[in-house]
């Protein structure tokens, strides 16, 4: 790939604050949790004086590099996923990255994602001695059994294994996620857990006119927000909502989100409501005016919807891992089912519609928990892993 690859611009002045580089495939206003987890991530940093290069793929003819007092943008190519609409893969570039960092040397870099261009970081970074960092964020492994090519699954893992354990730190969000990867021969592993917005996902947001568009009024509202997609679970969100509508029939199931199964959906169940997908105060919206979220995924390494759900005020259904087995107590915040026990997330789920007191408590107790999570903490945890990287780094090179 030649250097027109990507758009550059010349290196920012000098900052006496700490530069780091960032490299994702996927960034806001691209809807998935790695990109509001980026984009909120991108902004902390520059909130504490931090100057952020942000590498990233170029998301279409109309996008062009930000840049401030404490960003820049470095858009390079990149294509389509497939079968999944909106999103990219960056284009090896080793060779440009390795130009970029000789004219603005980053202190530490931080490879957020696993495509080639997270390959192409982690080589320049290797070849210019600096201090990195990964991310895992996403289970792919896990995605290929839904997908019809479960021969990939071995490689796929293998891959992602050899790519984090080339850093010298990786990050993950969950304690239970750091020994299972741990046990599969990932190095160096570092909790760094995530947060929610708070005061954008509120029961304030609560909206009866929304309600009365989906025919609803004081029954019952069962919500499911994400990609319409295999390794989702989906059928089990429709089976958990007829267990639900056996002890009150008046209850709705609002889809929120897009993706290649929503079609199917659609034709098989014309009486659910499909909102496609929303963002912002309108996402908030469809949560609040909710009363029950449903989330049966069983390939998360996360899944930030379920703190969004909790923080508007919605008693989680969802199993045993992830941000569920660490933020849902079961009976106070939501209800947990063991992991991949489909019966009892069923049955979950129809104990709440069966019972609204309890539902009502535990809606309660989902927001209050919500209320107690802490950005500053999480983004002190952050800090404190660059620290170690960037000493590690010194310590092994000089």
């Amino acid at each position: 790939m030649n250097d027109s690859a990507f758009l550059l611009q010349e290196p920012a002045a000098r900052s006496s604050s700490l530069r780091v580089g960032v490299v994702s495939e996927t960034f806001p206003p691209e809807i998935n949790g790695v990109s509001m987890t980026v984009g909120k991530l991108v902004s902390a940093l520059q909130d504490r004086h931090y100057h952020v290069q942000l590498i990233r793929p170029r998301q279409g003819p109309a996008d062009r590099p930000q840049k401030g007092e404490k960003l820049e943008e470095i858009l390079c190519r990149g294509l389509r996923i497939p079968r999944y609409a909106g999103l990219q893969f960056g284009l090896p570039a080793k060779r440009v990255l390795s130009r970029l960092w000789r004219l603005w040397r980053p202190d530490v870099v931080h490879i957020v994602t696993e495509g080639q261009l997270g390959w192409s970081a982690l080589a320049a970074a290797t070849e210019h001695r600096l201090p990195d960092a990964t991310g895992f964020q996403t289970n792919f492994h896990s995605y290929s059994e839904h997908y019809r090519v479960g021969f990939l699954r071995k490689p796929v893992a293998a891959y992602s294994r050899n790519f984090h354990n080339r850093a010298l730190v990786t990050m993950v969000p969950t304690e239970a996620m750091r020994r299972d990867l741990a046990r599969r021969g990932y190095r160096n592993l570092r909790v760094v857990s995530l947060d929610v917005d708070s005061r954008l996902f509120s029961p304030a947001r609560r909206d009866p006119a929304l309600r009365a568009s989906w025919g609803v009024g004081d029954a019952p509202v069962a919500l499911y927000v994400g990609r319409l997609a295999s390794e989702k679970n989906l059928a089990l969100v429709a089976k958990a909502f007829d267990a639900m509508r056996k002890h009150d029939p008046a209850c709705k199931l609002v889809w929120v989100g897009d993706g290649l199964r929503r079609a199917a959906l659609q034709r098989r169940f014309p009486d659910h409501i499909f909102a496609g997908m929303r963002t912002g105060a309108e996402l908030a919206a469809h949560y609040a005016s909710a009363n029950v979220f449903l989330f049966p995924s069983l390939t998360e390494t996360f899944g930030n919807v379920t703190l969004e759900a909790m923080a508007s005020g919605l008693a989680v259904v969802a199993y045993d891992y992830a941000a569920a087995a660490l933020h849902v107590e079961h009976g106070a915040r939501g209800v947990l089912a063991p992991y991949a026990n489909a019966d009892a997330f069923s049955c979950r789920a129809a104990a709440l519609a069966a019972d609204p007191d309890c539902l009502f408590r535990l809606r309660a107790g989902a927001r209050a928990a919500a209320e107690r999570l802490d950005w500053e903490r999480v983004f002190d945890d952050y800090e404190r892993v660059l620290d170690e990287v960037i000493r590690a780094q010194r310590a092994s090179h000089g």
